[in-house]
């Protein structure tokens, strides 16, 4: 039988969630409104994709918590909510600061509008997180410590790093298409652990998944590693920034380039904590 809790709803964390579910549908229907632009649109697609994707799945979470059906699904509820929530944070900041950087301007009411709103779902989100991390009883699993909560920024940069990707550029030099593969695989490989984890999944391989995390981890390093040099030793060979660039495809050189630094720093630390933990 179904059981119904109208205390999720009135509870600090729940009214945070409903807020958050009407202002990204407010962000979503005010960028939507203003219409496709006719540059950077894989940025658009990307502020579009993440307030959609944060108002649904803040959605399904209230749904679930407040029919209790939190307690059937199969996954770790506390992984699942915290990283999530952690998640979503870190998309409302980058949008709060794309968004308005690509699309607005002094005339364009929707856009600043959008833009204002991202930035009280980020405060909203960060709450969140507060919020779960201090809730009772729900601070056990592996994504609300430091090495899952890198984990979770690991991927969340590597998707910058794709939304910035262009074909025409990597695809100019095996060197940057090795940096490419290099992305990828440890984006799935990240994303894979994060899957296991609050799937509850860990513990049917035959061998130590904490071993199998350090290892991977360990390969990561090395792998950012040569992509932290080889990325601009490639991309910027004879490929000066044009003079009437702005906001151009070269910027999006830059980006990569300073993502795949913050990722490698990222990897060491997470590298670090996986080694300690253990021992």
């Amino acid at each position: 039988m179904l059981h119904v809790d109208f205390r999720s709803l009135i509870l600090p964390i729940g009214i945070v969630r409903m807020v958050e579910v009407v202002l990204t549908c407010i962000c979503f229907a005010l960028a939507a409104s203003a219409g496709i632009p006719n540059e950077a649109k894989s940025h658009w697609a990307w502020c579009m994709f993440c307030w959609c994707f944060c108002c649904f799945t803040t959605l399904l979470i209230i749904i679930l918590e407040f029919t209790n059906l939190n307690t059937k699904v199969p996954i770790s509820w506390e992984d699942f909510t915290m990283a999530f929530a952690m998640l979503a944070t870190l998309m409302m900041v980058t949008i709060a600061i794309i968004y308005p950087t690509f699309f607005a301007c002094s005339s364009c009411s929707r856009q600043i509008g959008a833009s204002a709103v991202s930035w009280l779902c980020f405060g909203l989100y960060a709450t969140e997180v507060w919020l779960v991390h201090k809730r009772p009883g729900e601070t056990s699993g592996f994504l609300t410590t430091i090495p899952g909560l890198l984990k979770i920024l690991e991927t969340f940069v590597a998707c910058i790093i794709f939304m910035s990707l262009s074909p025409v550029e990597y695809r100019k030099s095996p060197g940057t298409e090795w940096c490419v593969a290099v992305y990828s695989l440890c984006f799935i490989f990240s994303l894979l652990i994060i899957f296991l984890t609050i799937a509850k999944l860990s513990s049917i391989f035959p061998f130590s998944f904490d071993n199998v995390v350090i290892s991977f981890n360990i390969l990561a390093v090395a792998m950012y590693a040569t992509a932290v040099v080889i990325w601009p030793l490639y991309a910027f060979d004879n490929n000066s920034r044009p003079t009437d660039c702005k906001r151009c495809p070269w910027d999006n050189l830059v980006v990569v380039t300073f993502m795949t630094v913050i990722n490698f720093l990222v990897y060491i630390g997470d590298m670090a904590y996986s080694v300690k933990i253990p021992a």
